[in-house]
């Protein structure tokens, strides 16, 4: 049976993870100054649902069938080494074109969201060693679904904090007139990150 303390130190180590710079904290803040407040909050909801998939994942033990067929952990790497870059080049060509906001753009905002956590499979890897490290074994479905759902609250809680604070009509206005930098910006640290997933081990 988990304890307020395995909750706590879980989410100390989640924050702590959620603040150092990668896809997703780029991607969030990217998506809240540019699109607004809904479109940021679109994006983290997707963040936090698949961040939260991966951590179902590691408590059901997918790094033992990583461990055990390691092929499939390399596509699902290069898969989302690929992807990020796609994400870049997207950034970069479009960097100059007028920010759309259309309700449409924020039902991508949420798929955008989820494909960025999926693009990182080293995610479940990092969950995996939390769970081991943080909760006792033995857990029940009754513990598994309190984690997950404070899981999402955490991830989901800090991306419309995220939101909320950037997409104010100063940033905005600030974020428009430089947008063709921070696009290009964003699109060169996505694509590197890109390629450092593709070709670690």
């Amino acid at each position: 049976m988990i304890e307020s303390t395995h909750i706590l130190a879980f989410n100390l180590t989640l924050i702590a993870s959620m603040l150092v710079p990668g896809p997703a904290l780029l991607y969030a803040l990217r998506q809240s100054i540019a699109g607004g407040f809904a479109m940021g909050a679109a994006t983290g909801f997707g963040l936090a649902t698949m961040a939260t998939s991966w951590t179902l994942a590691a408590l059901l033990g997918l790094e033992a069938l990583f461990v055990a067929f390691p092929y499939a952990f390399v596509a699902l790497k290069v898969i989302g080494a690929l992807y990020l870059m796609w994400i870049a080049f997207g950034l970069w060509r479009n960097a100059s074109a007028p920010m759309s906001t259309e309700t449409s753009q924020h039902r991508r905002a949420f798929v955008g969201g989820l494909l960025i956590n999926l693009a990182n499979p080293k995610s479940v890897l990092f969950s995996a060693s939390v769970v081991v490290v943080i909760f006792p074994p033995g857990l029940t479905a009754a513990d598994i679904g309190l984690i997950l759902a404070n899981n999402f609250a955490i991830e989901a809680g800090g991306y419309l904090c995220f939101a909320a604070l950037l997409a104010t009509p100063p940033a905005r206005s600030g974020y428009l007139k430089l947008k063709p930098v921070f696009e290009r910006v964003a699109a060169m640290v996505l694509g590197l990150l890109g390629l450092r997933l593709l070709f670690s081990r």
